[in-house]
């Protein structure tokens, strides 16, 4: 339904704005995760942002997962909007004087 992937997308803008990554995944791959935690409560599972994959360490099943590539970087150096374009400073400047 449009109505519900609009407060999904909105959803989802909010918490990568607040340093949380959100992972969607397959049916198939969640069921594994909610089997395996019941199966064990403490099972752990792996997310690896730089590959791009989640992991559920007690069965060896890993899926991958898309995000923004902006987004990514953003999470991966602990930057907010403006943080990245701080970190492009020289970039920008260079730009200005050409």
């Amino acid at each position: 339904m449009v109505v519900s992937s609009f407060f999904a997308d909105i959803f989802k803008s909010n918490v990568l704005n607040n340093g949380l990554l959100p992972v969607q995944v397959s049916d198939d791959f969640l069921s594994g995760i909610f089997e395996t935690v019941e199966a064990d409560p403490k099972a752990q599972f792996e997310v690896d942002l730089e590959s791009q994959t989640i992991k559920n360490l007690k069965t060896g099943v890993a899926v991958k997962f898309d995000i923004n590539p902006y987004k990514k970087e953003c999470l991966l150096n602990g930057y907010d909007d403006i943080d990245f374009l701080l970190s492009l400073k020289e970039e920008i400047i260079a730009f200005e004087r050409a």
